[in-house]
């Protein structure tokens, strides 16, 4: 899977909704409190998207916002814009300490700023970031960097989160991005996105290891592409943002 992307035009991402996505779906897979998840892909060796679960503050199902709208939707532009084939109607979800996880290379951790991992969650994905996990991180604002934070700090305590600028070749693995002005929380625009990373061994001129979409939720972005919500840039920019991140994730 570690292979060089051929580089397509963007196009068609406005209206972009996966087929058959019910309404239940698009508010986030949420139904009368309860999360519905589906089954997860058997692995074959192909692109899987997968979510992570984890342990909430004060019981919020947020691991599972934006789910499984969002990443259909994701994946079909994904599959339209690359050479990655994706599978289209399904993804995973796994907690942090599951052994599956080591099979796949990119993971998305969602609202962290309500993220509370215990030790088994902290270890397991500490190990599968060792390994050469590639994890992104999304959907938080403000003073949920306070939890964030901490929580990070449990599983990597010696890692230093660093501000990435618009050079770092993340922004540059599929799509050039010349900007990162434009997009904000969509529950408080007041807030404008910062991209801050982790490094292997605290060193920039290495990989990459944890993305962080801080002020941003591109989540949300992606899962109402299709319902007019937002603005068409911000939801350009939530693709072109994602789609860089796997790329990177997968290639290096």
């Amino acid at each position: 899977m570690r292979r060089a992307w051929m580089r397509v035009v963007l196009l068609g991402l406005v209206g972009v909704s996966a087929p058959g996505a019910t309404l239940d779906a698009q508010r986030g897979g949420m139904r009368g409190g309860f999360i519905d998840v589906e089954p997860n892909v058997p692995y074959d060796g192909r692109y899987t998207f997968v979510r992570l679960q984890y342990t909430n503050l004060g019981g919020r199902g947020g691991w599972a916002f934006d789910y499984p709208a969002m990443e259909r939707n994701f994946m079909t532009v994904l599959n339209d814009l690359t050479t990655i084939r994706p599978h289209l109607r399904g993804s995973n979800i796994h907690t942090m300490d599951d052994p599956a996880l080591s099979k796949y290379a990119v993971a998305y951790l969602s609202e962290p700023g309500y993220w509370d991992p215990n030790p088994a969650e902290a270890a397991g994905l500490r190990t599968w970031i060792q390994k050469g996990g590639f994890l992104i991180v999304d959907d938080f604002f403000g003073q949920q960097w306070i939890n964030f934070e901490r929580a990070m700090r449990v599983v990597l305590p010696d890692a230093r989160i660093v501000p990435l600028d618009v050079t770092h070749p993340i922004f540059h693995s599929f799509f050039s991005l010349r900007t990162l002005d434009g997009l904000a929380h969509p529950q408080n625009r007041g807030y404008r996105a910062q991209y801050l990373g982790i490094f292997e061994d605290n060193d920039p001129t290495k990989r990459l290891r944890v993305i962080i979409n801080y002020n941003n939720d591109i989540g949300d972005y992606m899962e109402w592409s299709g319902e007019g919500w937002y603005p068409v840039n911000f939801t350009n920019d939530a693709y072109k943002l994602a789609t860089n991140y796997l790329v990177y994730g997968l290639s290096r």
